[in-house]
């Protein structure tokens, strides 16, 4: 066991380079989280399972309803949707707020109000979606919270469509990155208007809001900004470079220029202070484990699936392995039977499982053999567990 411990942990460190503990990374949002992309792994956290106010960040989930009312095929992007009077005093110009400049009685296409609602962050174009798919923003809002529930954003209420403020409107910014992560992975076309640096609409042209885009860092292509005096400034945000994909959350911050430095600085270490590895289930053989009444007294294992670790480059220094697994296994074992798991923990990241499986076949004692092994466990005894 000592032997196999010291080759996984070996395995592990060779990947790093000489380090110490991974420095804390200070940040002044209230709420902060850097997720990875493909592993789903959370690199980053501050407050990140709190529940916050998310202001127009909030419009990701109203997209999100939108999005997945076109894939089953319930609506088209060519559908429209009037602009009711509620629509026209709550989320247009008059009401002071982020609008797509709607007028009373305007008939826009389903595509136009997603450029309103995810471009221009307009609370007109929500309230029109919303009320067009689900006869009032109230029962849209009650369809958000359902399906982020169903998606597994657990800390997810919604109220209304805009993100206007309410008591009760509230999402953890790991939810927030998470369901950026949903609309990367199950909508890439759609995904694609969260990159559009600015729309027109009746001649009057508005800038996307994103700090990040427009060059301001290399390889940003989304999401969504947001502000209320309760909540501060705000920003669900994601990047690509050399594929990997990064996506960051931050809220609480004092104002617009100290929410884009801080976005900025966060996502250059997002890329420059944490990556993802793995340690291949190549078939290669690790050790053995002992073996009860077999025809073996020890069965040779091999990892049954890939572990893919995430976190700071600096913590891989410090990482752990551990093989878990009831000691002796008991034969009969067939090829390719789960024996145990292997545990990798790294300091600072969720721990990574995956199982250890049989190489080979070890047959069970005849019953001369197994009155000879139960004798000699009433003379030695055994251990229970490993």
């Amino acid at each position: 066991m000592r032997a196999l411990l010291a080759i996984l942990a070996f395995t592990i460190s060779a990947f790093a380079a000489a380090a110490q503990t991974p420095p804390v990374i200070q940040t002044e949002a209230s709420h902060a989280v850097i997720l990875d992309y493909e592993t789903g792994a959370v690199l980053f956290s501050k407050n990140g399972d709190a529940p916050m106010i998310p202001a127009s960040m909030t419009k990701m989930m109203t997209a999100q309803v939108v999005f997945d009312r076109i894939q089953r095929g319930e609506i088209s992007l060519e559908d429209r949707f009037i602009t009711s009077e509620r629509a026209w005093r709550e989320g247009g110009w008059a009401s002071g707020g982020s609008t797509m400049g709607l007028a009373i009685g305007d008939e826009p296409t389903v595509e136009e109000l997603l450029r309103g609602i995810i471009i221009l962050s307009g609370n007109d174009a929500c309230i029109v979606l919303a009320e067009g798919l689900s006869g009032s923003e109230e029962a849209f809002a009650a369809e958000m919270t359902a399906l982020a529930r169903e998606m597994g954003l657990s800390s997810a209420t919604f109220t209304n469509s805009t993100g206007l403020y309410h008591e009760d409107q509230r999402i953890s910014a790991a939810d927030l990155a998470r369901l950026a992560a949903f609309q990367i992975g199950d909508f890439p076309d759609l995904y694609e208007l969260y990159a559009v640096p600015e729309y027109e609409w009746r001649g009057i042209s508005q800038p996307n809001r994103n700090p990040l885009l427009g060059g301001a860092f290399e390889g940003a292509d989304g999401l969504k900004t947001g502000h209320l005096e309760a909540s501060g400034y705000s920003l669900t945000a994601s990047a690509v470079r050399d594929g990997v994909r990064r996506i960051l959350v931050v809220n609480g911050m004092e104002s617009q220029a100290a929410r884009a430095q801080e976005a900025r600085r966060l996502m250059r270490l997002a890329f420059t202070s944490f990556e993802t590895r793995t340690i291949a289930a190549d078939g290669e053989t690790l050790g053995e484990l002992d073996v009860w009444m077999g025809a073996k007294t020890q069965v040779a294992y091999r990892l049954g699936e890939p572990v893919t670790v995430s976190g700071h480059k600096r913590a891989f220094d410090d990482a752990k392995t551990e093989i878990v697994y009831q000691s002796p296994i008991e034969a009969p074992i067939q090829p390719g039977d789960q024996l145990g798991e292997l545990i990798v923990t790294v300091p600072g990241s969720p721990v990574e499982r995956a199982p250890i499986v049989a190489v080979e076949r070890v047959n069970r004692l005849g019953f001369v053999g197994r009155a000879v092994e139960g004798l000699r466990f009433m003379m030695t005894g055994r251990d229970d567990a490993a």
